[in-house]
């Protein structure tokens, strides 16, 4: 009769450690699908993003809401679809986008370049008017505008490249953000709808000079975030374990 105890209450031990391990797994796999790391190579988006900066990417919020103006994305490069590009969304569908010199208006505002330092400002192409921004395509800047690869060289991003949004730096810390990527909203704040216009200059995808300063390298089986992540996620499993075995044992 004991022994047939001892087995229930090893069989009972063996069916909560594989829940719990299965739980762990679980838990590990939807992390992974949320979000991704990149390394930030390049000097674009300075000073909001340094040159081999660790970013983590948000893989699921753009399918609760539309990308916003502001948003640091990370997106399959139109001039270049073997390379990830980081860039800051400024231009969204239906939007009229001016860029004279270092002068950018959205739908008839002069955005507040302030996130911009006035040693990186610069327009190293061609300055348009009126650029309609396509439906489900994004118009994008890297913020050291001096040295940036952007929709002023090959165009407006299809929504079907983004990646997702750079939502935090993990490695290194102590870089002006601590871990934070700066919210700048506030800079893109008042900008009226789309006015009526019959301009035909349609944001187009062009070849672009590939030549970028600024990738988003992702980081497979060399990030520190995956064997710290997988950690960090058999912790509670090893707690949920052992605490089952102390209860076991006081009674």
């Amino acid at each position: 009769m004991e022994v047939d105890f001892d087995f229930e209450k090893r069989h009972r031990l063996a069916r909560e450690i594989i829940e719990t391990v299965v739980l762990t797994v679980l838990m590990f796999l939807v992390i992974r699908l949320a979000v991704q790391n990149f390394n930030a190579d390049g000097m674009s988006m300075e000073p909001n993003l340094h040159n081999q900066e660790l970013i983590l990417v948000d893989r699921w919020s753009y399918l609760f809401r539309a990308p916003a103006r502001g948003d640091i994305i990370v997106f399959v490069a139109p001039p270049q679809p073997n390379t990830d590009y980081v860039k800051r969304i400024i231009g969204l569908p239906g939007d009229v986008v001016t860029v004279h010199g270092t002068t950018v208006i959205v739908n008839g505002k002069t955005l507040d370049n302030a996130f911009v330092e006035p040693r990186r400002e610069g327009n190293p192409f061609p300055s348009f008017t009126d650029l309609i921004v396509p439906a489900n395509d994004y118009f994008v800047l890297g913020d050291n505008r001096a040295g940036s690869s952007d929709s002023r060289a090959w165009g407006c991003v299809p929504r079907q490249n983004l990646i997702g949004r750079a939502a935090l730096v993990y490695w290194p810390l102590g870089q002006d953000n601590n871990g934070l990527i700066p919210n700048l909203s506030v800079h893109f704040t008042g900008i009226p709808q789309p006015p009526a216009t019959n301009s035909k200059n349609i944001c187009h995808i062009s070849s672009g000079n590939g030549n970028d300063f600024a990738r988003a390298v992702p980081q497979p089986g060399t990030d520190p975030l995956g064997a710290n992540m997988a950690l960090v996620l058999l912790m509670p499993s090893a707690f949920v374990v052992c605490s089952r075995l102390r209860k076991r044992q006081a009674r």
